[in-house]
């Protein structure tokens, strides 16, 4: 892999992908189209803004969190490390000795979750304890390639929490198996939807070393 190779992280979007149970199915669908002799192609899409590559603002899981346009762009842009963390169980914090020290300030965790086909709820997330390591270490970025950083069945979220109330943005749903662990730069702005509890993003990395 050469120095400054683009590598798209983010999941193609299409009728087919994968939504958390219940939540909204993507649709794409035209609204005007060329060949029904419209002067040109114009699309629509109907989607849960946590569908593929995404981030969820504090405001998905507490009430008074921020919303998704008020979190800053520099967080979503610079240098960040991709962790593997081989599971499908919880992340320990001995899980993540291969963290350089001081651990970096963004932090992409590969756990091999990355898939197209159904939903499966048995995915990797992360311990209390390891949140509390990442949430205290100064990072402002955690981001999985997992559907959550939370078990599936978790209703109180703490993970997520322990994280959010240090000031650790996260981001879901990454494409990571064709990643390997190591340095790299990483762009993956939100969109600015005022209000909102989470935005898709475009996720890619560039390899510094």
């Amino acid at each position: 892999m050469a120095v400054n190779e683009l590598i798209d992280i983010s999941p193609t979007l299409h009728k087919h992908t994968n939504v958390w149970p219940g939540d909204t199915q993507l649709e794409l669908f035209w609204t005007f189209r060329m060949d029904e002799g419209f002067s040109c192609n114009v699309g629509g899409i109907t989607m849960s803004l946590h569908t593929g590559s995404h981030v969820d603002a504090p405001l998905h899981f507490q009430e008074d969190g921020k919303s998704i346009d008020e979190l800053p762009l520099s967080t979503f842009i610079g240098t960040a490390f991709v962790v593997e963390v081989r599971s499908s169980e919880a992340i320990q914090r001995e899980d993540l000795r291969s963290l350089p020290s001081p651990i970096p300030e963004r932090i992409l965790i590969k756990t091999g979750s990355s898939h197209s086909g159904a939903f499966d709820s048995h995915f990797a997330y992360l311990s209390v304890e390891a949140a509390n390591l990442i949430a205290k270490s100064g990072c402002t970025l955690l981001g999985t390639d997992t559907p959550s950083v939370d078990k599936s069945d978790s209703k109180e979220l703490m993970v997520h929490n322990v994280l959010a109330n240090r000031g650790v943005v996260i981001m879901e749903g990454l494409e990571l198996e064709h990643v390997n662990e190591g340095w790299y730069e990483l762009i993956a702005v939100p969109l600015k939807l005022k209000g909102m509890d989470a935005s898709p993003v475009r996720a890619i990395l560039r390899r510094t070393q």
